[in-house]
């Protein structure tokens, strides 16, 4: 057993090699193992649209629809169907074929809004209350108009149609529209210009050009004359988005096949185009709260390792929630078996208190001895050559086969199976590999004409499946937690998304590597990710692919910490090339002491903000917003917003510039207009619409603070699970008038959804010569520990009294006196800090004078 898992790593090593050398040279090392092949990590050349060749379509008759209308197109049908006062889908499908609806659709059955018609001899018009849809008879085409009449969006004269059985939509542009989202992509925020592709790809070590990522989400949202749109092209095919890239004044996308199938969202705010997809391809879930906490990962940790490592980050002081096991913890790579040393390292981690995350991979090892692969066989539930034989391609474990996630039936089994992990104390799965990624397979996958059988006995090929199957691996994961764990949140991690995977999992963005470019990538990637309605993303912290000149420095990994303690999942992993000699670990205390402290600064901070991180959470549960929101998001009025990707939102309130170049230590940030802006570290308040240029010495991270907030934190902890929260703290930037929505519930379980939650509505007003605190308890379902509130008033006066109605509050000679009373105050004359101890249970408000 342990020189069979030596070997297994030895391959590991070897093809991780030898995927660097083939992404420098374009070929493929010929010191591989038999059973382990790369191939590219692109796939074959994009088919394009011939242009020569489209074929405009005519409405040659017409009939009204409960929720729209149906249009005779020769050859073809129409449907424009009307599914909110805000959003119309678009299908134009062959004659007799029945409109594509895609496991990415999570709201099927939408209440028909109010709508009138109008016919002239050259349009059809549908009108509701928010948007107006234009259908121009010959050529057929579609115009989108907002309840002023201002065109929104239009076709373009090349129109809308099929080319050799392509889907394509060509619409209208100017120079000063801007596109964001498309999910995970490289390059930059904004893609006007850019020239994109969706085919889910293991891109091992993929820089800023690279077009094929590891995800494929096919929305977008259009910016023009500061109104926000969005489409999305629910088309499973591969398919292209040339964005104004080849003239600028149009765009278009297509896909290799499949049906013509486009929803239309009208904003006109971003923040509402976002909330109208995520209610058609679903919301993501409130995550349970360790998840938000720390996490720590390497490819090739042993069981000593993982328990060592955990240690000594509580020896350090440095919060942590999560231990990874990467692949290693598995007999021989077989999905759902265990090393029984790991097993052992898993239970003395969760008797210490952490959590524990293990990857899974789709592929199931051709064994006759192994009993995954035998009630597969048996149960016929593999992919399959068009032959009708099982698909065989080699991965991890060697020759192995892919279950047909297609149908419901291997789901099941699939999520059945998850019991093997969760019932030994497992807490979150990590989904690897499912592109599928396929190491002998054409193009590094499986060949295209593979065959997947549905419920109802259609065949699809994996052109079409390809970008679902990684989404429906996921789905199988997640009902597995709920199988085999009821009533404990769901915690899956995916490398691979299409539309609707954020109803199941939360996002990684693969393998990047440690070097400044990745850093920089990483910042405009998850705010795309987030546009795309995917909040719960993360990048790996210091870098997972490592190769001469790529290896974390000192500089890079404490820029990257000071990043990484703010994304929405937090996780530092890495590859084993320790052994190779290429890099020393990857734990914050390997940089030297400096970077150690560093790296402690900042994860503790993101500890204090838990409160506020979680209830982003759920904020983006509700509405879908992004947790971490490129400045577009929120200031969509500030034109310099529209192009900014090195600064962010970290929530509502908090804005971070970070330093991403080598060698710097100043920088200049943007302040968006509209807002007051404090810097959180000097005081200093600034207005905005302005640049300004700050320190930005090593270990500091600028961050502003839009003034009127109220940020809920609490004191730093080890873990999320270290102690409860007695004391919530309400830091407060006041100019005239602050309030917060406090949400809370036990952040581990499913009883939210039966009511178990507090809502408590804070508000701090300056109300002439005083200061007015007032609480409101909305909703009071559920057993809070918070016993008292401690509100921190910045830039604040030395108070002569505070009082609630006739009760005096004390002042305390310190902080930490204050901290030990029931309720009282004490000002912090340096630092111009007000600190007011109030009982969660206090019915008066409460007045600083």
């Amino acid at each position: 057993m342990r020189k069979r898992l030596k070997a297994s790593r030895m391959s590991k090593k070897l093809a991780q090699a030898a995927v660097c050398l083939s992404l420098l040279t374009g070929t493929v090392s010929a010191v591989l193992p038999a059973n382990v092949v790369f191939a590219e990590t692109q796939p074959e050349a994009d088919t394009p649209l011939n242009k020569q060749n489209l074929q405009p379509l005519s409405v040659q008759s017409l009939e009204a629809l409960e929720n729209g209308v149906k249009l005779n197109l020769g050859d073809y049908q129409g449907f424009i169907r009307l599914f909110s006062e805000d959003m119309a889908k678009i299908s134009v499908v062959k004659n007799g074929e029945d409109e594509f609806i895609s496991p990415g659709i999570a709201k099927k059955d939408w209440k028909t809004p109010k709508f009138s018609t109008k016919e002239t001899d050259k349009e059809y018009i549908l009108s509701t209350s928010e948007l107006t849809v234009k259908i121009n008879k010959q050529p057929f085409g579609v115009k989108f108009l907002d309840k002023q009449g201002n065109v929104i969006n239009e076709d373009a004269a090349q129109g809308t149609g099929y080319e050799n059985g392509k889907p394509y939509v060509f619409k209208k542009t100017d120079s000063g529209e801007n596109f964001y989202g498309f999910g995970e992509q490289s390059g930059g925020l904004n893609k006007r210009g850019k020239s994109l592709g969706m085919w889910n790809t293991d891109a091992y070590s993929y820089n800023k050009n690279t077009k094929y990522l590891y995800t494929s989400i096919p929305f977008f949202i259009g910016l023009k004359d500061k109104k926000a749109y969005g489409i999305f092209f629910d088309n499973t095919n591969r398919s292209y988005y040339e964005m104004a890239s080849e003239k600028d004044d149009y765009y278009y996308f297509y896909a290799n096949g499949g049906t013509l199938t486009y929803y239309f969202i009208n904003g006109p705010e971003i923040g509402d185009v976002i909330d109208r997809y995520t209610e058609l391809t679903g919301k993501s879930e409130t995550p349970p709260m360790w998840s938000l906490g720390f996490h720590q990962s390497k490819w090739g940790y042993t069981p000593e390792e993982l328990v060592d490592v955990a240690k000594t980050y509580r020896e350090k002081k440095i919060p942590l929630d999560t231990m990874h096991f990467d692949i290693d913890y598995m007999d021989g790579y077989r999905v759902f078996t265990w090393n029984d040393q790991y097993k052992q390292a898993l239970k003395t981690l969760k008797n210490e208190g952490f959590h524990a995350i293990t990857i899974n991979d789709p592929a199931v090892k051709q064994d006759e001895n192994y009993r995954m692969y035998q009630e597969g066989t048996a149960n016929d539930y593999w992919a399959k050559n068009p032959d009708g034989t099982t698909f065989f391609g080699d991965v991890w474990p060697g020759r192995s086969a892919f279950p047909n996630f297609l149908k419901s039936d291997v789901r099941t089994w699939w999520a059945n199976n998850l019991g093997t992990l969760l019932n030994e104390g497992v807490d979150g799965i990590w989904n690897d590999m499912n592109e599928p990624a396929v190491f002998d397979g054409p193009f590094h996958t499986m060949p295209l004409d593979v065959v997947f059988e549905g419920d109802n006995g259609e065949k699809k090929l994996h052109t079409e499946v390809h970008n679902l199957y990684g989404h429906l691996e996921t789905e199988a994961t997640y009902n597995g937690f709920l199988k085999n764990k009821p009533n404990t949140r769901p915690f899956v991690l995916t490398r691979d998304m299409y539309a609707g995977t954020q109803r199941y999992a939360a996002l990684w963005t693969g393998d990047n590597v440690s070097n400044w470019e990745h850093l920089q990538m990483s910042i405009p990637m998850n705010s795309n990710v987030g546009l795309s309605g995917v909040p719960f993303v993360g990048n790996d912290i210091g870098g997972f692919a490592k190769s001469p000149g790529n290896v974390p420095t000192p500089e890079l990994f404490a820029r990257w910490i000071e990043v990484g303690a703010f994304l929405p999942f937090a996780r530092d992993h890495y590859d084993n090339s320790a052994k190779s000699g290429l890099a020393g670990g990857q734990e914050p205390w390997n940089f030297g002491k400096e970077v150690e402290d560093i790296s402690r600064k900042y994860i503790s901070m993101r500890y204090e903000l838990l409160p506020y991180l979680y209830n982003q959470f759920k904020e983006s549960a509700e509405n879908g917003q992004p947790v971490q929101q490129p400045l577009v998001y929120q200031f969509q009025d500030d034109a310099k917003t529209y192009n900014i990707e090195d600064q962010f939102m970290f929530g509502d309130s908090l804005m971070l510039a970070p330093v991403v170049k080598e060698g710097q230590t100043s920088r200049e940030v943007y302040l968006p207009a509209g807002e007051t802006w404090v810097d959180y570290w000097t005081g200093k308040k600034y207005e905005g619409n302005q640049s300004i240029t700050v320190n930005a010495a090593l270990g500091t991270l600028p961050i502003f603070v839009k003034n009127n907030s109220i940020i809920p934190r609490q004191e730093v902890e080890q873990s999320t699970n270290e102690k409860k929260l007695e004391n919530l703290i309400l830091d407060t930037y006041l100019n005239d008038q602050a309030s917060y929505s406090f949400y809370e519930d036990d952040a581990q379980t499913l009883d939210y959804k039966q009511g178990e939650y507090n809502i408590t509505e804070f508000k701090v007003d300056k109300k002439g010569n005083h200061i007015e605190f007032k609480q409101d308890k909305k909703a009071q379902n559920y057993a809070s520990d918070i016993k008292s509130y401690t509100l921190k008033l910045h830039d604040a006066e030395q108070p002569q009294k505070v009082q609630a109605a006739g009760s005096k509050y004390d002042q305390a000679g310190s902080l930490e006196q204050l901290n030990g009373q029931e309720s009282g105050y004490f000002f912090d004359s340096a630092e111009r800090v007000l600190y007011v101890k109030i009982p969660a249970n206090e019915n008066h408000s409460v007045k600083i004078q």
